[in-house]
């Protein structure tokens, strides 16, 4: 306590700097899972290839990926864009699974209403099927957003400044304080980044608070 009562503007901007660069990647890698997993749901085939292949991106131990990515687009060493773009790679591996899974547990009789409205491919993913596949998709979101915070951590090894740096600094000098002001501050930020996601996901879906407030379970009929 005494060791972050002198460092506090230290931690604050090494957080501040922690959460562009979890938050930056989680934006940006939904964004390019929707189209891969709506492609996965739309297309059975394309299913078991597409949920694999981004399976298998998580792999890549985050520390060499850090290391090759300046390789590959050319940046510096300390160039913060080769982990946003790190992250934004393992995002899109959690997510495209959860995007496809999350299309699919929209009921099949919401999507035939809407074809019978009328509602052409677009407008009905958009105004339909995407908002009621939102409690799954936060779900999903806030396990990606928390695996984030934690991987970016690793990246003070390569000289990207954020939490992570009070992890390596602490523990090569022995401070203590420094060492569990790190582990508490990054456990603080993923706590912040889930009570975030879920409070948007209340948000988005209004229907489960009013199904909530009458006492009742909410279903998927219910949502629909």
């Amino acid at each position: 306590m005494t060791w972050f009562l002198d460092h506090w503007d230290e931690v604050i901007t090494l957080a501040r700097q922690h959460a562009v660069l979890a938050a930056l990647p989680l934006a940006v890698g939904f964004l390019l899972a929707l189209p891969l997993g709506w492609a996965a749901r739309r297309w059975r085939t394309a299913y078991p290839i597409l949920v694999t292949a981004s399976g298998l991106l998580y792999t890549i131990p985050s520390l060499a990926l850090f290391v090759l990515l300046p390789l590959v687009l050319g940046t510096r060493i300390l160039d913060p864009l080769n982990v946003v773009v790190a992250m934004t790679i393992y995002t899109v591996a959690l997510l495209v699974r959860t995007v496809a899974d999350a299309l699919g547990a929209v009921p099949e009789g919401v999507r035939s209403a809407a074809v019978a409205l009328g509602y052409r491919a677009p407008r009905r993913f958009m105004t339909v099927e995407l908002p009621l596949a939102v409690p799954v998709l936060v779900a999903g979101l806030r396990v990606a957003a928390v695996s984030n915070v934690s991987i970016v951590s690793v990246a003070s090894l390569i000289g990207v400044t954020q939490l992570g740096d009070l992890l390596t600094d602490g523990y090569n000098r022995a401070i203590g304080g420094e060492l569990i002001t790190g582990i508490l501050a990054c456990l603080v930020l993923a706590l912040l980044f889930d009570v975030t996601l879920q409070g948007l996901g209340r948000l988005l879906t209004p229907w489960v608070r009013v199904e909530q407030a009458r006492g009742r379970p909410v279903t998927k009929g219910a949502a629909a």
